[in-house]
């Protein structure tokens, strides 16, 4: 599974999952994820996601 934040790795056996009422699941590897997507920031614009650095490598 991946993290719907960041984009890195959920080992098996840990991190969150949330239901949302749509129906819809979103998989957080730690809760340092879950706060950041609950305040509305996005993965792509936070700076230590793995989303983030894929973007920026791809870019230059």
């Amino acid at each position: 599974m991946k993290c719907s934040f960041c984009g890195g790795s959920v080992p098996e056996g840990r991190g969150k999952m949330f239901v949302k009422k749509d129906g819809k699941i979103q998989y957080y590897c730690n809760s340092k994820c879950q706060k950041n997507a609950r305040m509305g920031r996005t993965g792509k614009k936070t700076r230590w996601t793995e989303t983030f650095k894929k973007l920026k490598s791809e870019s230059k």
